[in-house]
């Protein structure tokens, strides 16, 4: 395995901290009786299932590439399941059901028409990577849509969790950069500073998300003691 040990520890923990989140956030939608942030909660599970591909991907040495396509198209899906789940919130507030109809029945025909167009298998899987980004960009709008329309939803950190992740992106793609162009390692994951410096941005995030979740909780049950 190319990982050390600090960077095994860094990537476990970026992957407790959303599973974290995810059952934090269930169980805050349990306790104010609001569904739709139980099932976004849930929508979260994608996501982690795509980071678990990639730490099995490290766990076989980074010979498994197929490990690290399937985390590529879950990532894609996973995409679209928080937008989803982001629409059915605004759906609660905002008592519309169409924009979860639409988000369901027709952004999952995009695979179907990429592979329509793009036989190449490789092209496919970075095409649907590509578009999985832009799509976690229409998810950051819809989740600063839903702080100012409903604040019982998010807390301000988890907020800037979500958001905070555009920053581990942009680092990850400079550590590539400056790994394979200027320190002559084959890849981000043989230059394990690097690797584990900018893994770690992705940590920081899910933490202030589940903290965020967490501190959400915190305000309810102040606020349900201060009632009774």
């Amino acid at each position: 395995m190319l990982l050390s040990f600090p960077t095994w520890i860094i990537h476990i923990s970026s992957m407790l901290e959303w599973a974290i989140a995810f059952i934090l956030l269930y169980k805050y939608g349990r306790l104010i009786n609001r569904k739709d942030i139980q099932k976004f909660a849930l929508l979260m599970i994608p996501h982690w299932i795509g980071g678990m591909c990639v730490i099995f991907y490290h766990i076989s040495g980074d010979t498994l590439s197929i490990l690290l396509d399937f985390s590529k198209l879950i990532n894609f899906f996973g995409s679209i399941a928080l937008i989803t789940g982001s629409l059915l919130v605004i759906n609660h507030v905002k008592s519309d059901k169409n924009p979860e109809l639409v988000s369901t029945a027709i952004i999952p025909l995009f695979p179907f028409i990429l592979i329509h167009f793009l036989p190449d298998y490789n092209a496919i899987i970075a095409t649907l990577f590509q578009i999985s980004s832009v799509l976690y960009l229409v998810f950051l709008a819809l989740v600063l849509y839903i702080y100012r329309i409903d604040e019982l939803v998010f807390s301000k950190l988890t907020v800037v969790g979500f958001w905070f992740v555009l920053v581990f992106v942009i680092f990850t793609v400079a550590c590539i950069e400056l790994a394979t162009n200027h320190r002559g390692f084959p890849t981000l994951t043989h230059d394990d500073f690097l690797h584990g410096l900018a893994e770690s941005f992705l940590s920081l995030s899910n933490l202030m998300i589940a903290l965020g979740v967490n501190q959400k909780i915190r305000e309810h049950r102040k606020l349900s003691r201060n009632a009774g």
